[in-house]
């Protein structure tokens, strides 16, 4: 899958479903909140970009809420029907 690089962190594209990844907007939301995250979900809507940031299940920051482990239950309960999504995940360069 294709590599994005954005304030020095690399993430992959895992998942791009309907191809809602557009890197140019991507890149405009994303903000260094996003950088403690092992994943990325955005998720479009009505014309609307939304960003989640989701933990790996083994990290001890990782709740119910934000473990990706649930993100399904949140593509499938707090997004549009079958809206546009895709899932980055972060590549640890250390």
């Amino acid at each position: 899958m294709k590599i994005i690089e954005v304030e020095n962190n690399k993430y992959e594209i895992i998942k791009d479903y309907k191809n809602g990844f557009d890197e140019e907007e991507f890149i405009n939301h994303y903000t260094d909140f996003f950088e403690n995250y092992d994943y990325i979900v955005g998720d479009i809507a009505y014309g609307k970009l939304r960003l989640k940031g989701f933990y790996s299940d083994g990290n001890k920051k990782a709740k119910n809420i934000n473990n990706f482990k649930f993100a399904s239950n949140y593509l499938e309960n707090d997004c549009a029907v079958d809206c546009k999504y895709y899932i980055l995940k972060k590549i640890n360069l250390y």
